[in-house]
């Protein structure tokens, strides 16, 4: 039995385990799949240019990029100009599920962590709908995820995200800052997913009419 959700902050909750290794591995193959579609990139910092130490790729009919342009989101990927692959039946499960909200996700971004990957504390707040929730998925090494308050400066605690993983930012947790410390090498539970971590984010961009 998968330990029981737990409530880190109003809003933000985590369920361990939320896929098992069977439903873990399925969903792996999907993200391939769309991976082959939708290759992933490396994003830029907007003015500096500086890139990310992320891969990213979106699935959905919408999906995040960041250039020297700034934070977007659109609907075609940014270096083929395909639309993006639609997204998997899995991703769609798991937002009714766990997010409680009543219109379906628009976009889901996988970010690609190598050895070295980490994500500076930060706001998803590029959303025109920010009623509804994040709903964030980890596949393949631990990820050490750091969350504090509504400002930059507020203290923040951390807890560790392993292969399976689920985690809801929602309610009065869901603008507040979040990232990844660091991946732990080496930490994999999913045979088919080695020395990298794939974190999934699946967002509702668009205001409900």
């Amino acid at each position: 039995m998968s330990p029981a959700p737990a409530t880190l902050a109003p809003g933000l909750v985590h369920c361990p385990d939320y896929l098992d290794p069977a439903a873990q591995a399925a969903l792996l193959e999907a993200i391939q799949a769309v991976l082959e579609a939708a290759p992933a990139v490396t994003p830029r910092m907007p003015r500096t240019g500086r890139p990310f130490s992320v891969r990213m790729s979106n699935c959905g009919p919408l999906g995040w990029v960041s250039d020297e342009g700034g934070y977007r989101y659109q609907a075609t990927h940014p270096e083929t100009g395909a639309p993006w692959p639609p997204m998997p039946d899995m991703m769609l499960c798991a937002w009714r599920d766990l997010g409680g909200y009543p219109q379906p996700p628009e976009a889901c971004l996988i970010n690609i962590y190598a050895e070295k990957g980490r994500m500076g504390l930060h706001q998803d707040r590029d959303e025109a709908d920010l009623d509804a929730p994040v709903i964030s998925l980890s596949l393949g090494d631990t990820g050490v995820f750091r969350y504090g308050g509504l400002n930059r400066r507020d203290p923040t605690r951390a807890i560790r995200l392993a292969s399976g993983d689920a985690l809801v930012l929602g309610g009065p947790s869901r603008l507040g800052f979040h990232g990844i410390d660091r991946v732990i090498p080496g930490s994999s539970t999913l045979p088919m997913l080695q020395n990298q971590r794939i974190n999934l984010t699946l967002r509702r961009v668009t205001a409900s009419a």
